[in-house]
């Protein structure tokens, strides 16, 4: 029996009817509906679910962004059309095996013994011998033979001889059976599973998604889903000390609340790292507190490890913070800005007044995130920082060049993995809601191994959430702290302060016995240092007329504008040599003026300015007046619980036993069926016949056991294989063994 493909045809209703009906029950029609099925199940495996519509906007575009949000393929598994073609699926494949299961029933326990004796002769795998039996003998011996080796037998006694009947592998049609029920098994779990049940509690029960914030209990009812709802699958997110026992459902364009007839609490979370710095094992031990009872249950909830309790699963999703306390130090980035120290917690803000009267500018500091780990890559010639280590204008020439030219050696995969310490993740948000994040590290990073390079502490930031974080590297001074920077950019914006050190730089290089050049050095001097620090007019060969330029960029305009280009080598030469002096000077001041010993005269010192000159050089560039450094924290951990009953489960569980017991009976178990024809075969009458029919010779009747008998043996399978012609050789010569 071959299944049919068709759908199934009624006799009643329009001609609408009958069609879809024939439609809905085909198979090619279930085929379609799950080809849709696995596109889709694909575009959600590649495309993030359950993101915020910016994510995708900085990703993917605002139109694509609008596309998917349309398509719903943002929220693929739980979109209507997916929900509806999973119920088609379900619909059509139940009627498929509806209109099939009788005939494949019926044709399990017929043998077909029916068969005429001429029809063997066209099969492929066919044979004939003559037997020195009977055909009764032959018919019972094959038959016995057949049913010791598994076969079902049926022997049929004709007017003209007998006809031995035999199948094998039924199960194969059992495996049609049970591969179609199991589609529709796993989709009547995965509806069970779905958000169908929230969605009817939405639109039965009259809740509603949230979209506010504030605090979990101010969250009103009509927002929050009963304990009893038969179906869920949210996020519990529980910090380390607290207990929490409302669970959040993301919905698109809010939230939903769900209750749990339990609450857990979090006794110690623990986390394992590779050295790669991903984690290798985070765990949550826990204590769930009944509601209803009061009783506490510990728990230990691992990845893959579960927790059960009164049928709702918790599962270890993943790890954040739980509020840790974090205390920054703001290092000015302008003139105006003064160094303070300011605490937060991760998840907070503080609101901070940038400038005086008028022109004050309220900017607020979001903490976001703050991590101890950070293992970072430092394969590359120079070092970095992985993702980037460009400076704040953006220029990373070398790291670009690397990974695109060099020897086959010199793969982007090379690695040099280095833990570099505690690092915090924050906002600055201006008056108009526009926000830049940031990422500063706590302790200084060694950037190469050179025994004189200075370490240096990075301070990250980026535009959007899409793009690498670009650094400004500061230098970390004798007493691994950014105060040397702080004091010299302080001091380069005072007049008085670079005048001291432009004296103090004239009188060590010229002595007094020379005032005409000591004059001239003394005028250059201060060019130098007023052009590097912003503060002389004259550089208004930059394109920002109103803010004259600062730093190497401002002494790279004023050259080009008053030094012919024969010269400006030379004339370069000389006047970045002048302003190291002045700026070493300058910062031999700031560090007596505080009371430390000043820099030693060695390579160390000179690797220290060189990388100084470049970070004063930078920190105008920085597109906020403060950096804030990680001085303190104390981290509390908080564990993200997935908590989820799923009646469906058990249901799609059988179903994929159901698939495999399917594919199985399909794929691997083949259907035989045999034919064996048995005719007599005498020889031809010397004298006359005795009543009987059988042959005499001189009046003496042939005894039974010399009749003969001509078989002919038929084998039909389901799939034409080299098994199947090997068993076809193994049963002509084990059933056909009594040759003549």
């Amino acid at each position: 029996m071959t299944v049919s493909t068709e759908g199934m045809k009624v006799n009643w209703g329009s001609r609408t009817l009958r069609a879809s009906v024939e439609l809905l029950s085909s198979m090619r029609f279930s085929i379609s509906l799950l080809t849709v099925i696995c596109i889709a199940s694909a575009i959600g495996t590649v495309l993030k679910q359950q993101e915020p519509l910016g994510n995708y906007v900085n990703q993917f575009g605002p139109f694509w962004a609008q596309v998917f949000s349309l398509a719903s393929l943002n929220t693929v598994y739980s979109a209507w059309w997916f929900l509806l073609i999973l119920a088609f699926l379900m619909v059509s494949t139940s009627l498929c095996i509806a209109r099939n299961t009788p005939k494949i029933l019926a044709d399990f326990s017929q043998i077909k013994e029916d068969v005429r004796e001429q029809s063997l002769k066209a099969f492929g795998h066919r044979a004939q011998a003559a037997l020195a039996e009977s055909p009764e003998a032959a018919a019972r011996r094959i038959g016995q033979t057949l049913v010791q080796s598994g076969w079902k037998v049926k022997l049929q006694q004709r007017s003209a001889g007998w006809m031995v009947a035999a199948k094998k592998g039924s199960a194969n049609k059992l495996g049609y059976i049970a591969a179609h029920s199991a589609i529709v098994l796993i989709c009547v779990g995965g509806l069970l599973d779905g958000d169908m049940m929230v969605r009817a509690q939405m639109l039965l029960n009259g809740k509603s998604t949230y979209t506010g914030g504030g605090l979990i209990s101010d969250v009103p009812a009509a927002h929050r889903l009963s304990e009893r709802n038969p179906t869920f699958r949210a996020n519990l997110l529980v910090a380390e000390g607290t207990q929490s026992s409302t669970a959040i459902l993301n919905q698109p364009g809010g939230v939903l609340l769900q209750e749990l007839p339990f609450a857990v609490e979090l006794k110690k979370f623990s986390v394992e790292y590779y050295s790669t710095g991903m984690p290798k094992l985070f765990a949550s031990d826990i204590i769930i507190h009944d509601k209803a009872t009061g009783e506490k249950t510990p728990a230990r909830v691992e990845v893959n490890h579960p927790a059960n309790y009164k049928g709702v699963e918790i599962y270890q999703s993943s790890f954040d913070d739980g509020g840790s306390s974090v205390t920054l130090k703001a290092i000015p980035m302008s003139a105006a800005s003064k160094p303070f120290e300011i605490q937060g917690t991760i998840g907070g803000s503080s609101v901070l007044t940038h400038g005086q009267g008028a022109g004050a500018e309220q900017i607020t500091l979001e903490y976001t995130a703050l991590r101890l780990i950070n293992v970072e890559n430092f394969a590359g010639s120079n070092g970095g920082v992985s993702g980037s280590g460009a400076d704040v204008r953006k220029v990373d020439l070398h790291q670009a060049i690397e990974t695109r030219l060099g020897a086959a050696n010199k793969t982007t995969t090379q690695k040099k993995l280095r833990n570099v310490g505690p690092s915090v993740r924050y906002k600055l948000r201006d008056a108009a809601g526009q926000a830049r994040e940031f990422q500063n590290y706590m302790l200084p990073v060694k950037m190469d191994d050179s025994a004189d390079s200075p370490a240096m502490f990075l301070m990250g930031v980026r535009e959007n959430p899409a793009d690498a974080f670009q650094y400004l590297r500061i230098p970390a001074d004798p007493e691994s702290s950014t105060a040397t920077f702080v004091r010299l950019r302080a001091a380069l914006a005072d007049p008085a302060q670079r005048a001291l050190a432009v004296g103090r730089y004239a009188r060590l290089a010229i002595g007094t016995d020379r005032p005409e050049l000591a004059e001239q050095l003394t005028e250059s001097a201060s060019r130098a240092l007023a052009l590097f620090a912003g503060t002389d007019a004259a550089a208004g060969a930059s394109a920002d007329k109103a803010k004259p330029a600062s730093g190497l960029q401002a002494i790279s305009d004023f050259m080009e504008a008053n030094v012919p280009e024969a010269e400006r080598n030379r004339a370069g030469e000389v006047l970045i040599r002048i302003l190291n002096g002045t700026l070493f000077e300058l910062t031999a001041m700031a560090r007596e003026q505080a009371g430390l010993k000043p820099l030693p005269q060695d390579g160390k010192t000179q690797a220290f300015m060189s990388q100084m000159v470049l970070s004063l050089s930078d920190a105008p560039h920085y597109p906020a007046p403060m950096a804030f450094e990680l001085k303190d924290f104390k981290q509390v951990q908080a564990s993200v619980f997935q908590v989820a009953r799923a009646p469906g489960k058990k249901v799609v569980y059988l179903g994929c036993a159901f698939l495999i017991l399917g594919v199985f009976g399909m794929l691997y178990i083949r259907e035989r069926r045999l034919w064996v024809w048995l005719a007599p075969q005498t020889p031809a009458p010397a004298n006359s016949n005795d009543d009987s029919g059988r042959t005499t010779d001189a009046g003496h009747s042939v005894p039974e056991s010399a009749e003969k008998s001509q078989a002919t043996m038929a084998l039909s399978t389901n799939r034409k294989t080299m098994d199947g012609d090997k068993e076809f050789e193994m049963l002509k010569t084990k059933l056909l063994q009594a040759p003549l």
